[in-house]
């Protein structure tokens, strides 16, 4: 009996990494498209001989698309930027690449496609991050109405971006920003002035392993009743940004002053540190802090897939322990 084959849109990167993965563990022959097969030949490891099968597309051409569908039984989208540039755009990759997969997924008679967006995504929000992000879930279903939507909230797992990212800040810098909307005021406690430097703590997310959101895509394959859904992944706990960078500190056990940043302040800093290398910070990052980042409710989550989401403290402290500071 052949077995099934799935196309993973995005493969090699981190969150692909964990689906292609699992889904190779559960016995599907994989296709893992990217724009630089050569360099996701490394995944080829985690499957038999033959099984994970790396090709080279750009979801921008509609053409090379096509050719990674034929003969799939399932696809999966999990490329995603966090910032622009060179030519790749919010809208070139989120909406117009996501619609090319889903269409080109109905020309191809493939059975399920799961589409991963990002919590907070909106077409109301003030970042162009998070617009694009709906939009591309709008196509998509435009296209593929039975498409399954996915959105976690901040992934973290060994590679993630904004763990690693604070943490190695927090080897070279003594001052670390906490963004803050509602901090740096003076109130009044016990009849004495007292000045509030972090107000709530900043942006609230919800993180989600990366390990949960890759089982996620597993479930949602398997369970044709999930078919036009859309789920909103997030984590056990939810943390204020300052929570966030407190936990990184005391894991790597440095002691760092978290100097309150305001967002207003924050939109007038971001456009001099895009143009730098690397984008520390944009002012579409800046936007999408105006928000918290947490499940809402009235959405299916990981509770309905049947899955127990993994604590933070559960994963993090064995990746970031090459961070901590050793007795000298």
């Amino acid at each position: 009996m052949a077995r099934l084959v799935v196309t993973v849109f995005g493969g090699s990167g981190f969150v692909g990494r964990s689906v292609v993965q699992k889904l190779a563990a559960q016995g599907w022959v994989v296709r893992v498209a990217v724009t630089d097969p050569v360099a996701a030949e490394f995944l080829m490891m985690d499957g038999a001989v033959g099984q994970i099968v790396p090709l080279r597309i750009d979801i921008r051409h509609p053409a090379s698309v096509q050719a990674a569908l034929i003969g799939a039984d399932a696809a999966i989208n999990a490329v995603g930027i966090l910032n622009e540039g060179g030519g790749r755009t919010f809208q070139s990759i989120h909406v117009d690449g996501a619609a090319n997969i889903a269409k080109a997924c109905v020309d191809n008679g493939v059975k399920s496609l799961v589409q991963i967006s990002a919590l907070g995504a909106s077409k109301e929000s003030p970042s162009s991050y998070a617009r694009s992000k709906a939009d591309g879930e709008a196509a998509v279903l435009a296209a593929f109405p039975a498409a399954i939507i996915l959105r976690p909230s901040l992934i973290f797992g060994i590679d993630d971006d904004f763990f690693n990212r604070f943490a190695a800040l927090s080897r070279v810098l003594p001052v670390l920003p906490v963004f803050t909307r509602d901090g740096l005021k003076l109130t009044c406690q016990d009849n004495k002035p007292h000045l509030d430097l972090y107000g709530s703590g900043g942006p609230v997310f919800q993180p989600v392993w990366v390990g949960d959101v890759a089982d996620a895509v597993v479930k949602v394959l398997a369970d044709p009743a999930c078919g036009g859904k859309t789920y909103e992944l997030g984590g056990a706990q939810r943390y204020s940004f300052k929570e966030l960078l407190e936990l990184i500190l005391s894991q790597t056990n440095r002691c760092r002053f978290l100097a309150p940043l305001p967002l207003g302040l924050a939109k007038l800093i971001a456009p001099l540190l895009q143009v730098l290398p690397g984008k520390p910070l944009t002012s579409d990052q800046v936007r999408l802090m105006e928000s918290d980042n947490v499940v809402r409710g009235g959405k299916p989550g990981l509770a309905e897939l049947g899955l127990t989401p993994k604590s933070l403290m559960d994963v993090i402290p064995a990746y970031l322990d090459r961070y901590r500071r050793r007795p000298s």
